[in-house]
């Protein structure tokens, strides 16, 4: 899943300084296109017991065009700066868009969305998967920077218990709770309900 190490460079960041480091993968939708995983490391993590560590999923329409339609673009930032803060972490990017689908696919669940198909239905119409996501990936990452166990910055029951199964010794799950608005209120309550993430209830915003 994931090969040698392509890149690594000191990045300067709003929340203070990373190593981003470049990884050599494939398969994280079960294929065998080339992808580039990203960590954003933040001390040494060799031997690290409770390691505060993010796995986060690429998600182009938040992070690169500004989408209010999900909580993606706040998390990762939410946890660039809680391990920056920490001291010793990292930020594991897998370029898995969509929660595993692709981007084209993505924004068709989209379109079913905007009729008022929530993201769980949208993407069962498609005939996809509530979530393709895997993370291989981010457990060998793990292992190759020598952590022992994780504290994970997640709302997602699912994701430690992926983790767990490959191996990674999951202490602690740290939620990264973003207030819901007009427009991602119905996402993250159909995430609660559906894909039981740990999130609390909310009243959905109105759209004015």
């Amino acid at each position: 899943m994931v090969g040698r190490k392509l890149a690594s460079a000191p990045l300067p960041t709003r929340w203070g300084a990373f190593e981003c480091m470049v990884y050599e993968g494939v398969g994280v939708h079960g294929d065998d296109a080339p992808r580039e995983h990203v960590v954003m490391l933040r001390g040494d993590l060799r031997g690290v017991e409770g390691a505060l560590v993010r796995i986060h999923s690429e998600c182009l329409t938040s992070e690169v065009m500004g989408s209010l339609k999900c909580d993606c673009r706040e998390q990762l930032e939410r946890a660039l700066q809680a391990v920056a803060a920490e001291g010793v972490g990292a930020v594991i990017y897998l370029r898995q868009e969509g929660r595993g689908i692709g981007l084209a696919a993505k924004i068709r669940a989209y379109a079913l969305q905007a009729e008022g198909v929530d993201t769980v239905d949208a993407n069962r119409a498609l005939g996809l998967p509530d979530d393709a996501r895997r993370y291989e990936a981010a457990a060998e990452v793990l292992g190759l920077l020598g952590v022992r166990s994780v504290r994970l910055l997640t709302n997602n029951p699912a994701k430690a218990q992926s983790l767990e199964a490959l191996g990674v010794q999951v202490v602690e799950t740290v939620p990264v709770v973003v207030a819901p608005t007009a427009w991602s209120g119905p996402y993250l309550e159909a995430k609660r309900l559906r894909m039981d993430h740990s999130l609390p209830a909310h009243p959905l915003p109105v759209i004015d």
